[in-house]
């Protein structure tokens, strides 16, 4: 049975023993976004490994947990994920990034999206339709290819590059107009300069004649959680004002990322 212990102070919280060791360990798979082992586990919580083998069995039974299976070691489980989209969904992302998405459609004319990364694909959260006769649709429950679109070349931009090898491990890059990138060496040289630029641009890679410009959102510690971008057709979003309507969704991204807890002085932006 497991022990329980209340505090003595003024909320008088009851303390779970067999759950607050389960939640510690979700907070220390988050703290080490390259993943852990159980033995390093056990070590910081102080615990025998079979008792730390039988709390992770458990998290991982319900996708909490998920192992690698080439490295061993530990990871935050797509669970967690189902978890954080329904409590977004339920509140932060429409209340913060709404507002933020429908001013880069009035500074930029064009459909602006808001979206996360599951599975090797984009889902799309948030969108703000532009008013032009000629727009992209709003997209909010779709999913997309991450390969071809700015915003899953971003978001992948700045993921840990196990994530990103595990991305390409045993995927075909699957072509949808001349201009996408199919070869995993010239899709992870495109993550590199995306990297230096703070931003990503679909060329036309995911269908002819549309152009969309992406840009990182991040949390509090500077990970980078989600993306925001604007997509148009391509003899609006021409090559020559890229850098100014880059600049626009960077500062979108941005004024997002703030809200959410961003702040430069706590963090910096950075590849996990």
């Amino acid at each position: 049975m497991a022990s329980v212990s209340k505090t003595n102070n003024k909320a008088d919280v009851y303390h779970v023993q067999v759950l607050d060791r389960a939640f510690r360990i979700l907070d220390i798979l988050a703290e080490t976004g390259s993943g852990i082992g159980l033995t390093d586990v056990a070590d910081r919580l102080e615990l025998h490994k079979s008792t730390a083998h039988r709390l992770i069995m458990v998290l991982e039974s319900n996708r909490f947990v998920e192992k690698n299976p080439v490295s061993g070691r530990y990871h935050l489980g797509s669970r967690l994920m189902e978890l954080g989209l329904s409590a977004v969904s339920q509140l932060d992302v429409y209340q913060i990034a709404g507002p933020h998405l429908r001013t880069l459609v009035s500074e930029t004319g064009e459909t602006a999206h808001l979206a996360v990364l599951r599975d090797g694909e984009v889902v799309s959260l948030v969108s703000a339709e532009s008013t032009q006769t000629l727009r992209t649709p709003v997209t909010v429950g779709s999913r997309t290819p991450a390969h071809c679109t700015s915003l899953g070349k971003v978001m992948l931009a700045f993921a840990p590059e196990e994530q990103v090898n595990d991305f390409l491990n045993g995927r075909t890059l699957k072509s949808y107009t001349r201009k996408t990138i199919t070869s995993a060496s010239r899709f992870k040289a495109e993550l590199r300069t995306i990297r230096k630029a703070g931003f990503a641009v679909d060329n036309e890679e995911r269908e002819v004649g549309l152009r969309c410009i992406g840009a990182p959102v991040c949390n509090s510690a500077g990970d980078v959680i989600a993306a925001v971008s604007i997509a148009g057709p391509a003899f609006r979003l021409t090559e020559d004002r890229i850098p100014l309507l880059s600049g626009a969704v960077i500062r979108t991204g941005a004024r997002i990322s703030a809200s959410l807890g961003f702040r430069e002085t706590k963090g910096k932006l950075r590849q996990r």
